[in-house]
């Protein structure tokens, strides 16, 4: 197989709908697309009904283009991430993997333009992490969830109001930054540097304002990323997690039990912002994101240092600070179902807790005159009067004179 014609096959899978964010390449499979988190085949000319081994390993092959490193790394570890770009078309962020002892590739498409958050529909609390100076900002999720597009739009308000220099270690680097005010260098982990903790520790040698560290993978990358934050530099980066609380135990897990009464004062003095995402499906088609925002007050650095109890669990922290923007997952979830955004049902699949949300629905529901329920006529059933057994009379009771 030659590139021009993996090329071909890509831009057909392309063109299969407007809608398109991964490209999925596995054995006794035919080419799959996914659009809206559902997986969908793909006919291209010639037919391909079921990928064969050898077709999928070409596929695989020719993604790498020979790159010795990735071909080392993919026969060491089972797997490589790189980037592809289609020419004209499309860019790509790419894992290609052993899967019983087949090869398969999932192509993510990003986009070729940086987005803005006004773009994205986010909330206005989240132009007020741009003109913060130090400190820690992570944006948690699942895979998928647009973490890196949050975060592209949060350096592309940087780019656009600070002159300052901002560096990001990325795996791939994902959106191109055109400087406006800032100075962007963008490294990519194995062409640039090895692993992030290192091209952390180099970045602080090189006298930038702002950091983007692509994923907080280890202990040896939070503790550097902390360090960072402590001497005067806004570190931005993701962590897999689904809300505030998890996101900081997954950090305090990463160190030792002894380590972590130390580790929760130096992340309570430095975490500014934790946004949490979650795509859902739309009605009429496309996702739509669900945010959790929780920036930094007194209520939850005392969370952070003596973890939660009752009355001072994070999601309580967020509900009393609702009025100053931060948000739960039942905030966002009930304001897209009251706009039309999103089915009933799908609010409460994604929502931090149903029993709430279920309730404030029924509340909404009750001020629009709307039923609450779908069991209607209900009528009490008339009690029979009880039959008389056949048998003697029954004997008058007997008095005592």
């Amino acid at each position: 197989m030659r590139r021009s014609e993996l090329d071909y096959i890509l831009g057909k899978m392309l063109d299969y709908h407007t809608r398109v964010s991964d490209l999925n390449i596995t054995v006794d499979h035919p080419l799959q697309v996914e659009v809206d988190g559902e997986l969908m085949p793909v006919n291209i000319d010639p037919p391909i009904e079921r990928l064969t081994p050898f077709q999928t390993e070409m596929i695989a092959l020719n993604l790498i283009g020979g790159n010795r490193r990735l071909t080392e790394e993919l026969q060491k570890i089972g797997s490589c991430d790189l980037s592809y770009s289609l020419e004209n078309k499309a860019r790509f962020r790419v894992n290609v993997f052993s899967q019983r002892g087949n090869y398969s590739s999932v192509l993510r498409q990003l986009n070729t333009r940086v987005p803005t958050l006004d773009e994205l529909n986010m909330p206005s609390i989240l132009k007020e992490i741009p003109k913060e100076k130090t400190g820690l900002v992570l944006v948690t999720g699942a895979t998928g969830s647009g973490k890196s597009t949050t975060l592209a739009a949060i350096l592309e308000q940087i780019n656009e109001t600070r002159a300052v220099h901002i560096i990001t270690l990325e795996d791939p680097v994902e959106f191109v930054h055109s400087p406006k005010k800032a100075t962007f260098n963008q490294r990519e982990m194995g062409n640039d540097f090895d692993i992030f903790s290192n091209g952390l520790r180099a970045a602080l040698r090189q006298a930038p304002k702002v950091i983007l560290v692509g994923e907080m993978r280890d202990r040896e990358t939070v503790e550097i990323g902390l360090n960072a934050a402590e001497t005067g530099h806004l570190v931005l980066s993701t962590l897999h997690t689904i809300d505030a609380g998890q996101t900081i135990n997954r950090i305090l897990g990463m160190f030792e039990t002894d380590e972590q009464e130390q580790v929760r004062i130096r992340l309570a003095d430095t975490l500014r912002w934790i946004i949490s995402q979650r795509l859902v499906p739309k009605i009429g088609g496309g996702r739509q994101a669900l945010l959790e925002i929780m920036g930094s007050n007194l209520r939850t650095k005392d969370s952070i240092i003596h973890g939660e109890s009752e009355g001072k669990s994070f999601y309580e922290i967020i509900e009393a600070n609702y009025p100053f923007g931060w948000r739960h997952f039942n905030h966002s979830a009930l304001e897209a179902w009251e706009q039309g955004i999103i089915t009933e049902e799908v609010a409460l699949q994604y929502c931090s807790k149903r029993g709430p949300l279920s309730r404030a629905i029924d509340n909404v529901k009750k001020t629009r005159g709307e039923p609450t329920t779908s069991i209607v006529d209900l009528q009490m059933k008339k009690s029979e009067e009880p039959k008389r057994q056949s048998g003697p009379p029954i004997p008058p009771t007997l008095k005592l004179k």
